[in-house]
């Protein structure tokens, strides 16, 4: 497959390393020479300075036979017209364009990217796409991440092992037999830094980052059998009212109506803009790391704190002294990657990464054939995929425990019928099995040979 990604930043960068590890022949263009020589010296592609709008670029880059154009550039507009040009000149299969500026997206405009028009296949937004990742999170006490897969039937769930987790030191095989009605597998672990799928015989240890697949209507059972218990209050205090804040502000309202939300935001014409769509939202106007504000917002018996500004510092502090006041949990929005390894340490519960949430959105709209969905875990670690099992796989009436998966292979869910299944060893595989699966990334490769998906693009 031929891709070209427009754009060499964190997200076009993550974008590019996957697809040259899943085989395909990746050019990307950026107008940084110094980001397009660091991606030419560390990732097996080709590499083109230049804007990614400009047709004499696209036609180097290889426009009029490339299966794929994603264009992630800082510009929208640079963007929409590197769809535009490779539509129009080079007939380039398939166009993604990441879209920031919320004007383009207004629902009076929702023709606009029409092949007919602009042209663009598939858009990403990522505040949008961060802040309902963010309400799922925040939602499920206890998780650091939710991905929904199934139609939501079932999730991808993150979470903590603290030092009071239950199950601690309990070999994985057993946790059939402690919770026999609980619908939950572990997937993949994450320790000092490192992720691996667990076989059978692993446990789980204090500190450890646990990937379990649960039925959804199970989900809370299975938190409070890692030791999260469900929150008593409904108060949620959000830093920041931009284009996440605001988002996510509407995406709350509409799954939890009950919970009481005030959000806090320096900029005086954000916060009057907030106020006056939100009726009935309470908008306090300040620096979310006034102690005295966050007070006033109702911090100190607050059930989760969640800063999304669009500074790091702010988000970081204003997390910190809300921990300090009482908050519950807190949420921190984060864009330097460096910062990561850090943030666990200093006290603050959740990370949200951005640039991770647009690139498993935009690898979302990459895969398509059986592939239903996919999520990217740990920049590309492990994957998490949806897939339906065609009748020429070789796993087709096999069972589990002789189906020979790959090592840093495991099923975690098997949906028949639209009936959820915990996978065990003596579970046979149907034709049209629904599977949640998730591998190693340098086990991809052998996860779709196991299950004979082929794998095509938009």
């Amino acid at each position: 497959m031929r891709v070209i990604v427009g754009g060499a930043g964190r997200v076009g960068e993550s974008i590019a390393r996957y697809l040259v590890r899943a085989g395909h022949e990746v050019t990307v263009i950026d107008q940084r020479p110094e980001l397009v020589q660091r991606i030419a010296e560390t990732v097996d592609l080709r590499a083109i300075t230049g804007s990614a709008s400009h047709p004499a670029v696209l036609r180097e880059a290889g426009a009029a036979n490339a299966d794929l154009l994603v264009a992630v550039t800082r510009s929208d507009e640079v963007n929409i017209v590197a769809c535009q040009v490779a539509n129009a000149l080079f007939n380039t299969a398939t166009r993604i364009a990441r879209i920031r500026q919320q004007a383009y997206l207004d629902r009076r405009w929702e023709d606009l990217f029409l092949r007919q028009h602009l042209a663009v296949d598939v858009v990403i937004s990522p505040e949008i796409e961060v802040a309902r990742s963010v309400a799922r999170t925040l939602l499920v006490p206890g998780s650091l991440a939710v991905i929904p897969f199934a139609s939501d039937q079932v999730r991808l769930v993150s979470v903590r092992c603290d030092a009071d987790c239950p199950i601690l030191d309990t070999p994985l095989r057993q946790l059939s037999y402690l919770f026999p009605d609980l619908h939950v597998v572990v997937v993949a672990i994450e320790r000092n830094d490192r992720l691996f799928v667990p076989h059978a015989e692993d446990l789980l240890i204090a500190g450890d980052r646990a990937w379990i697949v649960v039925e959804t209507k199970q989900q809370a059972r299975a938190m409070t059998a890692f030791g999260h218990a469900p929150y008593q209050g409904r108060r949620v205090v959000i830093g920041g009212a931009g284009s996440i804040g605001g988002f996510l502000v509407h995406e709350l309202r509409a799954l939890a109506p009950h919970l009481r939300l005030t959000v806090v935001e320096n900029a005086p014409e954000r916060a009057g803009a907030l106020a006056e769509g939100a009726p009935g939202l309470i908008v306090l106007q300040g620096d979310a790391r006034d102690p005295d504000l966050l007070r006033e917002a109702g911090v100190t018996t607050a059930d989760t704190f969640v800063t999304v500004t669009n500074q790091d510092e702010v988000n970081i502090m204003s997390a910190l002294m809300a921990k300090r006041l009482g908050a519950n949990r807190t949420l921190a929005l984060i864009n330097t990657e460096s910062y990561e390894p850090l943030i666990g340490d200093i006290g603050i519960d959740v990370m949200i990464d951005p640039r991770g949430t647009t690139v498993s959105s935009i690898l979302q709209h990459v895969r398509r054939g059986r592939i239903l969905a996919g999520f990217s875990i740990k920049d590309g670690a492990a994957e998490a995929i949806e897939a339906d099992l065609p009748e020429n796989s070789p796993l087709v009436g096999k069972t589990l425990d002789k189906a020979r998966m790959p090592q840093g292979v495991i099923i975690g869910a098997v949906l028949r019928g639209g009936q959820y299944m915990v996978p065990r060893p003596d579970t046979q595989l149907r034709a049209r099995d629904r599977l949640i699966a998730i591998a190693r990334g340098d086990q991809m490769r052998s996860l779709e040979q196991a299950v004979a998906v082929r794998f095509d693009y938009l």
